[in-house]
């Protein structure tokens, strides 16, 4: 029995064909990890000419997303009990890592993908989030919904090898991931940190948390905010007001080691 199922309403199902059709993605698919169905809403339109799109009341330019092509698809969908309904869209929450690992422990993802100019806003009734990959305007919804797909199925037991990877790479716990290296250890004088090559476990642990963290501070000044806040005991911040809580924040960044 598939772990996940994926439905994608996309008035382009074929942007979807070759994507997932190389490497462990393709394999998650395969051994029925998760599953892929696509669904035109234009196979669901009332008009001869197939017509998914009108232009908008009160005038304007471009052209809006008719709302009964996309109810009529979305109801023909089985719906398994535990799922989640995205709607693809500029003005939604822009994603994070987090939402993956939430997102993945669904039985089944419908993912919406806009075009045009926008939906009909009772289009949005139908969903419990909307999402978007940032502050930018694409035009349409599959690359998102690509992201996504990519972003879960990676996540999901049997996908990957190795599940200690998953808890180390970038974006859990707020860290980016250490440096990594592999032979040779002297390549045009740039060397492998002797560290790496001692054997010594503990000492490497050691070396590749310090260089998250300093990663971290360097590239990504938010998260390391964000891991400091983390790091804070509920006991601490229990009773600190928001204002105390962030003047402790900025003094610990202050008189953190430089390594």
């Amino acid at each position: 029995m598939t772990k996940l199922r994926f439905d994608i309403v996309s008035l382009f199902p074929e942007a979807f064909k070759n994507f997932f059709n190389h490497g462990l993605i393709k394999k998650s698919f395969e051994e029925n990890i998760a599953s892929i169905y696509t669904h035109n809403p234009r196979d669901y339109a009332r008009d001869k000419y197939r017509k998914v799109d009108d232009e908008p009341y009160g005038g304007g330019a471009g052209m809006v997303l008719k709302p009964e092509p996309y109810f009529s698809v979305f109801e023909q969908i089985p719906k398994c009990n535990q799922k989640k309904v995205l709607l693809m869209t500029p003005q939604g929450r822009k994603i994070s890592q987090s939402d993956f690992s939430r997102w993945a422990k669904e039985d089944q993802l419908i993912l919406i993908c806009g075009s045009y100019e926008g939906f009909d806003e009772r289009i949005r009734s139908l969903v419990d989030e909307e999402i978007s990959l940032g502050d930018f305007v694409l035009t349409g919804g599959e690359i998102p919904a690509i992201t996504v797909i990519n972003g879960v199925v990676r996540l999901l037991p049997g996908t990957l090898g190795s599940a200690e990877s998953l808890k180390e790479e970038s974006h859990n716990e707020f860290l980016l991931e250490h440096p990594q290296y592999t032979r040779p250890s002297n390549f045009r004088g740039l060397k492998v940190p002797s560290v790496l090559q001692s054997g010594n476990h503990k000492l490497i642990k050691e070396w590749r948390q310090r260089q998250r963290k300093i990663r971290t501070q360097h590239r990504r000044p938010d998260l390391y905010e964000l891991w400091k806040l983390d790091q804070l005991s509920l006991d601490q911040t229990r009773s600190l007001s928001k204002a105390e809580a962030s003047l402790f924040i900025y003094n610990e960044y202050e008189n953190y080691p430089d390594w």
